[in-house]
C-alpha cells in the first residue's frame, strides 16, 4: 500500500471512530410510515431525538427509539473514556430503505384477486459527536 492511501485510510478511520451505527432489518412497517418518524430526527442532538420518540405516537417511533438507544450504546462502547453529555452526540444520519415484500392476495368481486404488498424496511441510524464546539 503506498503512503497517500496509508494516511487516507489513517484519517477515515479517525474520522470513524467518533461515529456508531445501529441497523434495524426486516422491520414490518412500511418505509414511507417510517420516513416520517425518521425525518423528525434526522440532524438533532441525541437528548432531543429521544423526546421526540418517546412522546410522539406513532408505532414506528418506539422502534426508532429503540434503535437510537442501541446506536448510543455502540458509541458508549467504542469510545469507553468519553460521557455521551460531554461528546454532544447528534443524530448524523438516519436512512430508511425498502425491505422485503410479502406478497398476498384478498379476494375481490366476481372471481377476481386483487395483490396485497406487505411491506418492511431497514433502519440506518449513524451517531457521533457533533463538530461545533460551543457552550
Amino acid at each position: 500500500m503506498g503512503v497517500r492511501k496509508k494516511e487516507r485510510a489513517a484519517q477515515i478511520k479517525e474520522a470513524k471512530k467518533n461515529l456508531a451505527v445501529a441497523k434495524l432489518n426486516n422491520c414490518p412497517t412500511s418505509p414511507r410510515k417510517m420516513r416520517l418518524v425518521a425525518d423528525l430526527v434526522r440532524g438533532v442532538k441525541v437528548e432531543r431525538a429521544l423526546a421526540i420518540l418517546k412522546f410522539n405516537q406513532k408505532e414506528a417511533s418506539r422502534r426508532v427509539e429503540k434503535l437510537l438507544l442501541s446506536a448510543i450504546a455502540n458509541w458508549q462502547a467504542k469510545n469507553e473514556d468519553a460521557s455521551i453529555e460531554e461528546a454532544d452526540l447528534v443524530v448524523k444520519e438516519i436512512r430508511v430503505d425498502g425491505g422485503a415484500m410479502l406478497k398476498r392476495l384478498r379476494p375481490a368481486p366476481q372471481g377476481r384477486a386483487h395483490r396485497i404488498r406487505k411491506r418492511s424496511n431497514h433502519v440506518t441510524i449513524v451517531v457521533g459527536a457533533s463538530n461545533n464546539t460551543q457552550s
